[in-house]
């Protein structure tokens, strides 16, 4: 029967007070080098419930993330504001119907929000007009700086503030976004706490998945092994995304465990397993990879390649310090898996040359890793002057940005046998000659391999926020029994990480 150390944590309101704080620095940098006076007022509207489809059965709510950020708001239907001159902090509740008591609970009154977020006032949302007028217009009509920018990752754009009556102000759609974005992109001691937290569930939760993973069983019982673990010892009822349950040639379909694949094959012996999952808690996330063989043996096989992306993963987190690029970390990746298959004769020629044709993007089409945080790809990775790639494979990089003392990123190198990249190299007639497609049929099925640990970039180099079995030793050992004792909650300030 599974057991479990883990103790969640109280989550301190000042953790979100120290965010704001960042961001009026921030914004106070910002108007003084533009010349303009630090007056008006940050707000942000919260996310709404949503119904699924046109039913009226309401899908399990998540806040907003910069609004999280922000305030903290686990509740939907507020609106924030952050008056630049004053720092003064207010919430704007939603005026809730008699009903809801009956149906829902206790209708909260406004001093209750007031004392549970740590702000400095709060009202109702229909008194937003009213209460900015009165109270911010003391230098006349004040301006409303909205959250409007576009995310580098999915190309959708934040939604700004919007209640009836805005025609009445000023406002301003450029300047709040990338200001806030880049200020998520530095974890505070508190945020990182959380991160580690998520990632002390996570690894516990994948450990018990990889005790309990045996041929017969479907991917989905794997899948409900994490989310059960995580929620009934981690109080984590939100993961970071869609879990990653591939097994077989499943795990060459990079992400996998959507509606139309949806975990559902049967695990075969001989099969190796990719599981990608990460729990969420009080907004803050983890984002984990561990791969390992169904039936807790690896073959030849299995161990070629798992050991040339273990031998990647370990590259990159050894050399990872502020102020080096991360595009060089992807290269490094790229460069050493192939170096490791052909060392296996996978592959054959001059690995310089196989650079230059991007032929790592064929093992490896994904990036390197991403920005972590209230979102498992946290915003920032292109600020404004930074192009993203054109190449193979470092186009689909989500940030190519220096490395940062404080930034939380994820390093998960990857080695995949995917036909659709396979095929076109087969024919190209130059970068054909590089590969042994005699070998290479062996691992036709094979699927692939990803391994991934979440990093906080320290002074003088990073510190592992993950603690699962990486070496095929450890996980054999795992999975026949042995002991992985998991990080102890109450030690997360030390071992490198800042304790405010």
């Amino acid at each position: 029967m599974a057991t479990s150390s883990l103790a969640p944590p109280e989550v301190p309101m000042e953790l979100h007070a120290g965010n704001r704080d960042r961001l009026l620095t921030a914004l106070h940098a910002h108007l003084s080098a533009a010349a303009s006076p630090p007056r008006g007022l940050a707000l942000l509207q919260g996310g709404e419930e949503q119904t699924r489809h046109c039913t009226d059965h309401l899908e399990l709510f998540r806040q907003e993330s910069y609004f999280a950020y922000l305030f903290g708001v686990r509740e939907p239907g507020f609106y924030g504001a952050i008056d630049i001159a004053s720092g003064q902090s207010i919430l704007f509740a939603p005026r809730l119907p008699p009903d809801y008591a009956v149906w829902m609970g206790e209708i909260k009154p406004l001093p209750y929000f007031k004392d549970r977020y740590k702000v400095d006032l709060v009202f109702y949302v229909d008194e937003i007009v009213q209460v900015l007028q009165d109270r911010f217009s003391q230098h006349g009509k004040p301006v409303l700086f909205l959250l409007y920018g576009k995310s580098t990752d999915s190309g959708n754009y934040s939604k700004p503030a919007s209640f009836e009556g805005i025609e009445k102000f000023d406002t301003d759609l450029s300047t709040l976004h990338p200001i806030l974005t880049e200020c998520r992109v530095i974890k505070s001691g508190m945020e990182l706490a959380l991160i580690q937290y998520a990632n002390d569930v996570s690894s516990e939760a994948h450990i018990e998945v990889m005790r309990q993973a045996k041929p017969g069983m479907k991917e989905y019982q794997l899948e409900s092994i994490f989310l059960h673990h995580s929620y009934r010892y981690g109080a984590c009822r939100h993961c970071s995304y869609t879990c990653i349950c591939a097994t077989g040639e499943n795990s060459s379909i990079l992400h996998y465990g959507h509606t139309a694949a949806p975990n559902d094959r049967t695990l075969n012996d001989g099969d190796m397993a990719l599981m990608d999952m990460g729990a969420e808690y009080n907004f803050y996330g983890s984002d984990i990879t561990c791969s390992y063989p169904i039936n807790g043996k690896f073959n030849s096989n299995q161990a070629i390649v798992y050991n040339a992306v273990l031998k990647a993963h370990n590259a990159v987190i050894s050399h990872m310090q502020p102020g080096l690029k991360w595009v060089d970390m992807h290269k490094l990746a790229e460069q050493t898996i192939l170096e490791s298959l052909k060392n296996e004769k996978i592959i054959h020629g001059d690995i310089a040359d196989m650079m230059a044709r991007r032929l790592g993007a064929v093992f490896m089409p994904h990036g390197l890793g991403h920005l972590l945080g209230i979102d498992t790809h946290d915003p920032g990775g292109y600020p404004e002057g930074l192009e993203r790639p054109k190449e193979p494979g470092l186009s689909s990089l989500r940030t190519i940005r220096e490395l940062k003392e404080g930034m939380v990123i994820t390093v998960e190198p990857g080695c995949y046998f995917i036909d659709a990249l396979l095929r076109p190299a087969r024919d190209d007639p130059i970068s054909s000659k590089f590969f042994n497609w005699e070998e290479i049929e062996k691992y036709k099925s094979f699927g692939g391999v990803r391994i991934e640990s979440d990093l906080y970039v320290t002074a003088q180099g990073c510190k592992n926020l993950t603690n699962c079995p990486r070496e095929t030793w450890e996980i054999e050992a795992v999975m026949a029994g042995a002991p992985w004792p998991p990080r102890a909650s109450v030690t997360k300030a030390e071992n490198g990480l800042p304790k405010a």
